[in-house]
């Protein structure tokens, strides 16, 4: 009987989905040690957050001086809504980190169903704002609201939920698609009608992403990937001004450098400008009206002008440093889902990151995405740093515990037994 059970529990690890984003199991530390990886895992996270964060009060401040006298009468108008929302963010903060992680498996459908209306009413005439043939942002009194911001947080939590409780079932492909790509295409879709292809991108390519940490097999992955880069291909060249964005304005931005491409023109000029330790901060010239959306999207080219290559490399190492404390925190996760919760938010971030950047060096085509933590944009903000609370939240749990990637106490004394 026991050399069946031992045949049978093998057979059974063989069809077990493997997360890429695990470690080799280990045993408890001592508390102590335990102690110290926490306020390591903290620190790490939690400082290049905060300097990012205060790098886009200043710079904030700095670019969009010049726009706020032009429209509000003073150069602080930016900077000080900016600071409300740091403020506010900071709260969402300490309140996620404090929070046990598995109440995002708890509130992940709630999420979901409370922010689809809100995305929905982006299109009401009254309540819906547009900007630049966007319709993203609701107006609630004096504050702007973008309800896809929450949706990135409300889609991670589910995709964790679903992909931990069918982690076994994965090499399905009805397990794994049904109910996420329902999920994916409502949401999606929603944000597409919005005309925010960015946004769209980064949302499936998190989800993407987690099925890659979650083991998915690679040719379900790369079947995915193929009708992912199909549809943008179809979104692109499918919309006469996505066209032009993309052909005239990406891939020949200097045969048209004052209609086209003047945005991405403008910023590498900004880019260029600062040469190795910039023209000095508050001293941008793109700022004075020659750069658009020089304190949101095009922040980093206004950063690479007055503090030159050497103060984006600065932000780049940070933007590295927060991605690095992301993965390593998913490894040390106690479970599947807060593996999957901390790899989903990780990926958000760097994703954003990327298209952000790329956009405004160049290698991207231009989709209004802001840098996080850094450009202007108060939902933005606090959504962001909310996901930082998250990950700070995942980091006390799977340090606190002591748990390998089991993810239980019986599995971890079985460990010893074996050892």
């Amino acid at each position: 009987m026991a050399g069946r059970e031992t045949v049978r529990a093998k057979q059974a690890a063989s069809v077990r989905p493997a997360l890429r984003v695990v470690r080799a199991p280990r045993a408890r530390a001592p508390r102590r040690d335990r102690a110290a990886e926490n306020r390591t895992s903290l620190i790490m996270l939690l400082a290049p957050a905060s300097i990012l964060t205060i790098v886009g009060l200043v710079m904030v401040l700095s670019a969009g001086s010049i726009s706020a006298v032009e429209g509000y009468g003073t150069s602080f108008w930016y900077f000080e809504r900016q600071s409300i929302y740091a403020v506010v963010g900071v709260l969402g903060l300490v309140v996620a980190s404090r929070l046990s992680y598995g109440i995002w498996r708890k509130l992940a459908v709630p999420m979901l169903v409370a922010v689809v209306p809100l995305m929905l009413l982006t299109f009401h005439s009254t309540a819906g704002t547009s900007l630049y043939g966007a319709s993203r942002w609701i107006d609630v009194g004096p504050v702007t609201i973008q309800p896809s911001e929450f949706a990135k947080i409300a889609l991670i939590a589910v995709t964790a939920t679903l992909l931990s409780t069918r982690w076994r079932n994965l090499g399905d492909v009805r397990q794994l698609a049904l109910p996420l790509a329902p999920v994916v295409l409502v949401v999606g879709g929603i944000v597409i009608l919005q005309r925010d292809l960015g946004t769209t991108v980064i949302l499936c390519g998190t989800v993407f992403l987690m099925l890659f940490a979650a083991g998915v097999k690679g040719r379900h992955l790369s079947i995915v990937a193929l009708t992912g880069l199909l549809a943008t291909a179809l979104l692109i060249f499918g919309e006469s001004y996505r066209r032009t964005r993309f052909l005239d304005a990406f891939v020949h931005p200097w045969t048209d450098p004052k209609g086209a491409g003047y945005q991405l023109v403008q910023g590498l000029i900004a880019l260029g400008s600062g040469g190795w330790l910039g023209v000095g901060l508050g001293a941008s010239r793109q700022k004075w009206d020659y750069l658009p959306n020089a304190h949101s999207d095009f922040i980093f080219a206004i950063i690479g002008e007055e503090l030159g290559l050497i103060g984006a490399i600065a932000v780049l190492v940070l933007f590295a440093a927060l991605l690095f404390a992301g993965i390593r925190i998913a490894i040390r996760a106690p479970d599947t889902f807060g593996r999957l919760l901390a790899s989903g938010v990780t990926s958000w971030i760097g994703l954003q990151t990327i298209v952000n950047l790329g956009a405004v060096t160049g290698l991207l085509p231009i989709t209004g995405v802001p840098l996080p933590l850094v450009s202007f944009g108060g939902t933005a903000l606090v959504v962001t740093l909310a996901g930082i609370g998250i990950l700070a939240s995942v980091a006390r749990a799977g340090v606190a515990t002591g748990r390998g990637p089991g993810g239980s106490r019986a599995a971890l004394a079985g460990r010893r037994a074996r050892a």
